[in-house]
């Protein structure tokens, strides 16, 4: 969990928000309350990191349109909304809009946090996800085209003698072509390079 992260809290009942402000700030997390949908999107500013704890019904915009107009825009802010009796329909369609928790009223202080330590760990694993693909990314740009069809071959398990049939190259061709590659991805190892092709190709994990 980042010490930067930030509990963004919106409800539109003053003593919940007091209350809720309290309870995250008696365990160290920085938090900042809002009495509305409209007044949190005022000041939220894309890439902040933390969590969103939202109330499910409020006046104006309610939680489900403030988390869907969070998504349409690409935010990826992970959402624990709090619902009251009745509204579980209403929370499972949030966490079917991606919300990563809900919260039923009343409840327990430490079920409450918990989940708020789940969703910015969540945001944290998130962020360095984004980061890895990120700099795999910078490295793939610094490649050759051929260095491309090498690359793609070499990870999709063909040997360098078939590599130099597909392309028309000598094997040593392939052989230098394959070392340029490892030393621009600055990958140890075939295992690492494989890795970074399937992240670049969104097919898995950037962390572990």
């Amino acid at each position: 969990m980042t010490h930067d992260a930030t509990v963004f809290v919106v409800d539109d009942d003053q003593a919940m928000r007091t209350s809720l402000q309290w309870l995250i700030e008696s365990t160290g997390m920085s938090v900042q309350t809002y009495e509305s949908a409209d007044v949190f999107l005022a000041s939220y500013y894309p890439g902040r990191a933390g969590c969103l704890l939202l109330d499910v019904r409020m006046p104006g915009m309610s939680g489900l349109e403030l988390q869907s107009h969070l998504a349409r825009e690409g935010y990826r802010l992970p959402v624990i909304m709090i619902t009251g009796h009745g509204d579980v329909a209403m929370a499972v369609k949030a966490m079917k809009a991606g919300a990563v928790d809900f919260i039923e009223k009343p409840f327990h202080d430490e079920d409450l946090l918990r989940s708020i330590r789940r969703a910015l760990d969540y945001d944290e694993r998130h962020r360095a996800d984004q980061a890895a693909r990120a700099d795999i990314a910078a490295r793939l740009a610094e490649l050759t085209p051929r260095e491309h069809e090498v690359m793609a071959m070499v990870t999709d398990g063909k040997s360098n003698k078939d590599i130099a049939a597909a392309l028309g190259v000598s094997a040593k061709t392939v052989e230098a072509h394959r070392a340029r590659v490892m030393e621009k991805m600055r990958a140890d190892s075939l295992a690492e390079l494989v890795r970074m092709a399937l992240i670049a190709s969104a097919d898995g994990p950037a962390t572990r």
